[in-house]
């Protein structure tokens, strides 16, 4: 099956601080420059019976709406960074983002979820799904969706850094046979 991943419109917040997890609404330029550009590509899928879903952010939700009926899915919320929410990565002490570096996979940044738990909720979304489907979330989640999908361990996609853009969309294949 089909899957097209969606990132969020810019959220409201300063740049350069960790927001993860925080529910921070999409700015209102962003949402309708993304809906502008996002219409006309994701409206063949959802016409042809692809489903949509979001993370239940507000970041996501506010595209998802404008984009049709949507099924919010909190499997598929950004990672939760505990203490580090909404605190300038330049605040955060430089021992621990090394610490977490150097084990990305099970480390708590800010004492919050780990990388490999965040695969195991996205995991659990990825095995119910049986139809074509356009997903609202977060550039971790799609990253960790890639990856699965592609068969990549994640540490590697955990180790990547980020590229997606916002509003941007990724297609690719899913079959439960890619777990």
């Amino acid at each position: 099956m089909e899957l097209i991943l969606v990132r969020h419109p810019q959220p409201e917040v300063a740049a350069g601080v960790c927001y993860g997890s925080s529910d921070i609404p999409a700015l209102a330029s962003a949402l309708a420059d993304g809906h502008a550009s996002l219409a006309a590509q994701l409206g063949p899928a959802l016409a042809a019976g692809a489903r949509l879903y979001s993370s239940p952010l507000q970041r996501c939700t506010m595209l998802a709406s404008v984009l049709g009926d949507f099924t919010p899915d909190a499997r598929l919320v950004e990672m939760d960074f505990g203490a580090w929410e909404l605190q300038p990565w330049s605040s955060i002490p430089h021992e621990e983002v090394d610490a977490w570096a150097a084990n990305l996979l099970d480390y708590r940044p800010g004492g919050g979820e780990t990388v490999r738990e965040v695969a195991g909720r996205v995991q659990s979304f990825l095995d119910q799904l049986q139809h074509d489907a356009v997903i609202v979330c977060h550039a971790g989640t799609m990253r960790l969706i890639a990856a699965i999908a592609a068969g990549e361990p994640l540490q590697q996609a955990a180790a990547k850094p980020n590229q997606i853009k916002y509003c941007e969309a990724l297609r690719l294949s899913w079959s439960a046979k890619s777990v």
